[in-house]
């Protein structure tokens, strides 16, 4: 049984605190993620139009939040993408295909009819395993 306690991180975006959730939860050493768009602090949309764009700037917003958490992009050992159009498939995968090739975590990609507001076009969510401390 994990002896370290439930850590909740967030990064104040303006969807965090409406609807009540964490960024990062840190529990049983994992790390949970939420769903991640291309939003910053003030919750303006970065690239829009641009899947690749959106998904670079995701996949960087997501290494930051795992640095809080203890974890890196290396750690991460699943990932799911949400896109609203299944034709950004290829340009999203290329740039996954960037942050992970080395680490090639699990990864489902859906397509869905919308996300939180028009302007994103791809939402992303990942769950990591936190390295373990050097004995």
């Amino acid at each position: 049984m994990n002896s370290q306690p439930r850590r909740n991180i967030s990064t104040n975006t303006p969807w965090e605190t409406r609807f009540g959730y964490s960024r990062v939860v840190v529990a049983g050493g994992m790390v949970f993620v939420a769903g991640t768009v291309a939003a910053d602090h003030t919750g303006r949309i970065h690239a829009p139009g641009n899947a690749a764009a959106q998904a670079r700037y995701i996949y960087e917003k997501i290494g930051r939040a795992l640095e809080q958490a203890g974890a890196s992009l290396r750690d991460v050992v699943r990932v799911r993408v949400y896109l609203t159009n299944i034709a950004d498939i290829e340009a999203v995968g290329q740039v996954h295909h960037e942050f992970f090739a080395d680490v090639r975590p699990v990864n489902t990609t859906l397509a869905v009819a919308a996300l939180a507001a028009p302007e994103c076009l791809l939402e992303i969510e990942v769950d990591a395993v936190l390295p373990l401390a050097p004995l």
